[in-house]
């Protein structure tokens, strides 16, 4: 038997309790695959990140899991795995540099380029920049979506895209819908949700509400994925890079920069904020970053 520190923080919030919480494993060495999905198991978090030394000169490998499955890339989970290793001071590399220290993550999607901000030696915020280009898959019926959410077929918005798969590194059914009301009231149907796994789409939903004359939040969303072992998740970066992706994409402009504040959680308890940004190029999206703070919540020795 051995024994692994791990640290619990919150991502994508201020406030403890709040966002998403992560477990990190900062040195997983010595962990094997089954290992580190029963780790997973235990926390029973969202995600649990795995730290390894790097496999391609970058500054770590990571490794992520739902209770589950092993992912190929997701967003709160290289957030709080970067404020993690700085706040622990396990990063070679000086937190009073006035631009704060970039890292790079290699993960089974590709290289996570994360710029961490300091001020005063502490961590502010982390912003991820996705992996991988915008992938646009299958379109999947308005009806469809509408009976997975438990909604009329009338909410679901389609002047901007159909509802379809999306992806910057990890897979995404992107749904909007007309108002915040449908969206606080969407409830999965699994039988719905059969249906489109016998499609071949995996899926994991993630539905949307365009609220741009509001102070606080261009967008609010929820992310449900119940067959990978989320029910609900408080704040999804993966997702939310996609759907900033596919707004970008089907954006009039050939050129521009783009920012939206996003609003997740709060319909569960546990409000989350997530700035994301894009650029497009040439009529094409040629970049993706989200980011947002993080808080500690925990630390301890789990014996494996």
């Amino acid at each position: 038997m051995a024994e692994y520190s791990y640290y619990i923080c919150d991502v994508f919030t201020e406030q403890r309790f709040g966002g998403n919480p992560l477990a990190v494993i900062p040195d997983a060495r010595g962990l094997s695959d089954a290992q580190m999905q029963q780790v997973a198991r235990e926390f029973n978090l969202s995600e649990t990140t795995f730290v390894l030394p790097p496999e391609q000169g970058h500054t770590r490998r990571v490794r992520i899991f739902t209770p589950k499955t092993e992912i190929p890339f997701a967003g709160h989970p290289n957030i709080g795995t970067a404020y993690v290793l700085a706040k622990q001071g396990l990063l070679d590399a000086d937190p009073t540099h006035a631009d704060g220290v970039q890292v790079v993550f290699e993960e089974s999607a590709g290289m996570v380029p994360i710029h961490i901000h300091m001020q005063a030696s502490e961590v502010m915020r982390c912003e991820l920049q996705a992996p991988s280009p915008l992938l646009i898959g299958q379109a999947l019926s308005s009806g469809l979506l509408a009976a997975a959410l438990s909604l009329p077929p009338e909410v679901v918005v389609t002047t901007v895209h159909q509802p379809h798969v999306a992806s910057v590194g990890l897979p995404f059914v992107i749904c909007q819908l007309a108002n915040r009301a449908a969206l606080r009231r969407v409830r999965i149907d699994l039988a719905a949700l059969d249906i489109i796994q016998v499609r071949g789409i995996t899926p994991d939903i993630h539905a949307y509400v365009l609220t741009p004359d509001e102070t606080d939040f261009d967008i609010h969303a929820r992310m449900f994925a119940p067959f990978g072992g989320v029910a609900e998740d408080p704040a999804t970066g993966s997702a939310n890079c996609a759907l900033v992706a596919l707004l970008s994409h089907y954006d009039s402009s050939s050129d521009g920069h783009f920012r939206w504040r996003i609003s997740q959680g709060a319909d569960m308890g546990r409000p989350s904020v997530l700035e994301a940004r894009t650029e497009k190029r040439a009529g094409k999206v040629a970049g993706v970053w989200i980011g947002g703070s993080s808080v500690m919540v925990a630390k301890g020795t789990i014996h494996v």
